[in-house]
């Protein structure tokens, strides 16, 4: 969501990745396991790509009812070449990546609150095809249709299955019970359900930490904010991303593709902290917590959709999370390390399930046993956590350098420093 602001200088090391034809391959003819997937974000959505394109047969089961729900919400991602872009490039999908990223999205800059800027960095160039280095932005939502669009079998996907429950049978196998009456019996579940998995009980406890943040999405609809006497807003938020920060307040911008604009405002407050649910009641709440901030951001929350209101209060497990192997279950993304907006959660997610995925269809592929393809799953676990926990811990300095009562100063300081450090 708003990575510019750490992961400028991350990048992920390549050693543990597994060498595998990336080609569509005939399904396999030897008996296969039953492999259910929990929730079609990123991650669960390259996972099963990679399965399918490899002759593994899975299943994704999303609680939407179909591809067309809730395709106003989300925001941007900024793909990393070896994570988020990788796990395009590794199923065929460089092409459409290109088609799609937007270079200019890369635009940032960082404001105080009356929208002077303290830092400012150029959109890339749209004809520049080499994307080493870069980290085009993409809506969230095409980013899920490029991905459905490539799924060799679309019936892989059980739209409006929302898992109500799932329990271990005793010998690695679990029963899935889903909230339209499904029951399925699975040899291998994954959960990629969020922040709120289902399946993360099954593996750890741990609970879900506050971060102190309290706030709120909203978003100006693209006729609105193509109006021109939305100049001014246009021209603050500018062709990407733009963070205005100060008094222990943030709010974040983005211009999506659509010509939506949207906004995640942010401040230090309880964890019970909610808007009114009047629309126009709850603009006049964020009105008055932004008092005296520049005029087109107040007029941005005065213009705001108000079907499109939406609570974002901040949550994360714990650093380090992880949990000891079981048999027949795992997790990635949010579901296995949530982390707050400032670290790449989604580049994470994608690279977890291109990265899961290849090593499912290696041991099934030479047809591995289960206690082969289980140790195979715990070794991924095991690089996987160091690395997750290197993305929060970034994802959690960005959040120090917003919040601290020093900035702008500090973000503008801290980022400068972050540029410049090379990279270990």
């Amino acid at each position: 969501m708003l990575h510019h602001l750490t992961s400028t200088v991350v990048r992920i090391h390549q050693d543990h990745t597994l060498a595998m034809s990336t080609t569509t391959s005939t399904p396999l003819t030897t008996k296969q396991p039953r492999i259910a997937i929990i929730g079609g974000g990123p991650g669960g959505l390259v996972l099963l790509l990679t399965l399918l394109r490899r002759g593994i047969s899975a299943t994704l089961y999303e609680r939407e009812a179909d591809y067309n729900s809730r395709a106003h919400l989300g925001g941007m991602l900024d793909l990393e070449y070896d994570s988020g872009q990788r796990a395009l490039r590794e199923n065929g999908l460089e092409d459409a990546f290109k088609k799609h990223g937007r270079r200019d999205a890369e635009a940032m800059k960082m404001t105080d609150k009356h929208g002077a800027p303290f830092f400012e960095k150029a959109g890339g160039d749209p004809s520049d095809d080499n994307l080493k280095g870069a980290r085009p932005e993409i809506d969230r939502r095409v980013l899920r249709q490029i991905l459905l669009d490539a799924l060799p079998d679309k019936t892989a996907i059980k739209w409006g299955h929302g898992l109500a429950s799932i329990r271990a049978l005793g010998d690695g196998t679990h029963s899935l019970t889903f909230s339209n009456g499904l029951l399925v019996t699975t040899d291998i579940v994954v959960g990629a359900d969020g922040a709120r998995s289902r399946v993360r009980p099954l593996l750890s406890s741990a609970p879900l930490e506050y971060l102190g943040l309290a706030g709120v999405e909203i978003s100006l609809a693209p006729p609105i904010a193509a109006l021109p006497e939305n100049a001014d807003i246009r021209a603050g938020v500018g062709r990407g991303s733009c963070y205005a920060v100060q008094d222990g307040r943030m709010l974040g911008f983005q211009l999506n593709g659509d010509g939506r604009i949207r906004a995640y405002a942010w401040h230090a407050g309880p964890v019970d902290w909610a808007l009114p649910a009047d629309p126009a009641a709850a603009k006049r709440a964020l009105l008055a917590l932004y008092d005296g901030w520049a005029p087109w951001m107040r007029r941005l929350i005065e213009l705001a959709d108000e079907d499109a209101i939406f609570p974002r209060t901040l949550f994360q497990l714990p650093a380090g999370h992880r949990w000891a192997h079981t048999p027949g279950v795992t997790l990635l993304g949010d579901a296995a390390h949530l982390m707050g907006p400032f670290g790449t959660g989604a580049n994470l997610a994608m690279m977890e399930g291109l990265d899961l995925g290849l090593v499912f269809a290696e041991a099934i592929g030479k047809g591995a046993s289960v206690e082969e393809r289980e140790t195979a799953v715990a070794e991924w676990e095991e690089k996987m956590f160091p690395v997750a926990a290197k993305f929060a811990e970034q994802g959690a300095q960005g959040m120090q350098w917003i919040m601290n009562p020093q900035s702008p100063e500090e973000l503008a300081q801290g980022y400068k420093d972050l540029v410049a450090e090379p990279y270990a």
